[in-house]
C-alpha cells in the first residue's frame, strides 16, 4: 500500500491506535481503500435524533459478581469467602436474599426508584478465562470456539445504519482507552473516538493540532490510499471541532464526581443533549482484575460506577432525555466463588450485569447462581449474554437480533 505521508495511518490497526490516543477518527468513510471490506447494507432506516440510544459501559478486568450483587442469605457465600464475605450490616439490601455492595449507594437508590435492573448470572458455554479472548467473545458475540472479524455493534451498524446520520454525526462514539472491538464492521461506517475523562482544553487542543498536521501533510494525492486517509482525517477534524465546541459549552445541574469515568459519562450526556444522531456510546471503567486485597479496591470501583451512573441518569432526566437512553454494563467474566490465598478472587465465569434507564423494568432478572460448589470450582451461567444483546437489539434499538447474532434467543424481561 502506498503511503507517502508518514503521519497518516495506513492500516486498520493504526486507525485503532490513533483512536486509543484520544484522536477522534471518523473511520470507514466514503473513500474506502483496499484494507476495508465492502458489503451491502441491509434494508433498515437511517439514524434519527429522536430514536433510542444505547450507552454500553465496560467493567474491564473481570468484575466480581458475588461481591457486587451479594447473595448474603446463602450460607455457601461465607463458606466460600471466609474473609471476603461482606458483613450483612454493610450491605444495601435488595430483598431478603440479595444486596448490593456498600459502595453502590447511588445505584441502590436508582433500584428503589425503579430505574435499575440486574440480570443475574450472565455468561456463555465453555467459558474462556483469558482477558483478551473473553473480551473478544463478548465484543463480537461469538461462541467460545468461534472467531468473528466483526463486533456485535458493528454488525448492528451494518444492518441498521444504512443511511448517513444527520449532520454527518458518527453512528457510534467510544470514550475509552482503546477503540472497542465491538465497533468493527464489515461495511464502512462513521465512528468516533474520544479520550476518557472530561477532555480538558489542553488535551482537546493537542488532538486538533495532530489532526491539522495529518490533514495538511504535503505530498498526498487524492487518487491513492493516502488521499482516502486525508479525506478521513478531514472528516475527523470537522467532527473533532464540533464535539469540542459541544463539550466545552456544556452546562448541567447534575453533580458529576471528579473521576475520569464520570467525566466520560458527562461527555456522553453533552453529545446526546446536543442532538447528535449517534445511536451507540461506549465507555470503559478499568481496574476490576482483583486478584489480591480485593475488598476496598472493589468497593471503590463500584462507588465510581454507582455515582457516575447516577449523575448521568440525573443529567438525562433534567434535560428530559432519559426516555431515549438505555445504559448497560458488561465485563469479560466474573470471578471464582471461592476467595484465593491473597484475599482476592481469580478469573471465573458468570456474573450479573446492570441495565439502567427510565424505560427498564427494575428488579432482579434471570436466575441466581448456584453456590453449592467446591473450592476453585466455577459458577455455571444461567443466562447467555447473547440473550441480553438480543433483548436490547429487538426491543430497544429496533433491529432484528437474529441478523446480528446469527440465532434467535429468548428475550429477557428488563425492557
Amino acid at each position: 500500500m502506498k503511503n507517502p505521508a508518514h503521519l497518516l495511518p495506513s492500516t486498520r490497526r493504526e486507525f485503532l491506535q490513533y483512536g486509543a490516543k484520544g484522536v477522534g477518527l471518523l473511520a470507514f468513510s466514503r473513500f474506502a481503500p483496499g484494507f476495508l471490506v465492502e458489503s451491502a447494507y441491509a434494508q433498515a432506516p437511517a439514524p434519527e435524533k429522536d430514536r433510542t440510544i444505547l450507552v454500553l459501559v465496560q467493567l474491564a478486568g473481570g468484575n466480581d459478581g458475588l461481591n457486587t450483587v451479594v447473595p448474603f442469605a446463602d450460607p455457601n457465600y461465607r463458606r466460600l469467602r471466609p474473609t471476603l464475605g461482606l458483613p450483612e450490616d454493610q450491605l444495601l439490601k435488595l430483598d431478603d436474599s440479595f444486596a448490593l455492595n456498600g459502595g453502590c449507594i447511588a445505584m441502590h437508590q436508582l433500584f428503589k426508584d425503579g430505574k435499575l435492573g440486574i440480570v443475574q448470572n450472565v455468561g456463555y458455554p465453555n467459558p474462556n478465562r483469558s482477558h483478551f479472548r473473553s473480551t473478544e467473545i463478548w465484543e463480537t458475540a461469538s461462541a467460545s470456539n468461534e472467531f468473528l472479524p466483526t463486533g456485535w455493534l458493528g454488525r448492528y451498524f451494518d444492518n441498521a445504519c444504512g443511511g448517513t446520520p444527520e449532520g454527518g454525526d458518527p453512528c457510534g462514539v467510544s470514550i475509552s482507552n482503546e477503540v472497542p472491538q465491538s465497533f468493527l464492521s464489515e461495511h464502512q461506517h462513521p465512528t468516533f473516538s474520544l479520550a476518557a475523562g472530561r477532555n480538558n482544553g489542553r488535551q482537546r487542543s493537542e488532538n486538533l493540532a495532530l489532526l491539522e498536521q495529518m490533514v495538511h501533510t504535503p505530498g498526498v494525492h487524492d487518487d491513492d490510499n493516502a488521499g482516502y486517509l486525508r479525506h478521513t482525517m478531514m472528516d475527523a477534524l470537522v467532527t473533532e471541532k464540533k464535539f469540542q465546541k459541544v463539550l466545552g459549552n456544556y452546562q448541567t445541574k447534575a453533580n458529576y464526581p471528579g473521576t475520569p469515568f464520570a467525566g466520560s459519562l458527562r461527555n456522553v450526556a453533552a453529545l446526546i443533549a446536543a442532538g447528535t444522531a449517534t445511536r451507540v456510546y461506549y465507555v470503559s471503567l478499568g481496574g476490576f482484575d482483583t486478584h489480591n486485597n480485593q475488598v476496598n479496591t472493589h468497593a471503590n470501583l463500584l462507588k465510581q460506577l454507582s455515582e457516575g451512573l447516577a449523575a448521568f441518569q440525573a443529567d438525562l432526566e433534567e434535560k428530559k432525555l432519559d426516555g431515549q437512553v438505555l445504559t448497560m454494563t458488561f465485563s469479560e467474566f466474573g470471578r471464582r466463588p471461592s476467595e484465593n490465598e491473597s484475599r482476592g478472587t481469580d478469573h471465573g465465569t458468570a456474573a450479573p450485569l446492570f441495565v439502567l434507564g427510565s424505560k427498564i423494568k427494575s428488579g432482579l432478572h434471570g436466575t441466581a447462581p448456584n453456590l453449592d460448589v467446591a473450592r476453585n470450582q466455577d459458577l455455571t451461567y444461567t443466562t447467555d449474554f447473547r440473550a441480553v444483546y438480543s433483548t436490547v437489539l429487538d426491543q430497544w434499538l429496533g433491529c432484528k437480533s437474529s441478523a446480528i447474532l446469527g440465532a434467535d434467543y429468548k428475550p429477557l424481561g428488563f425492557i
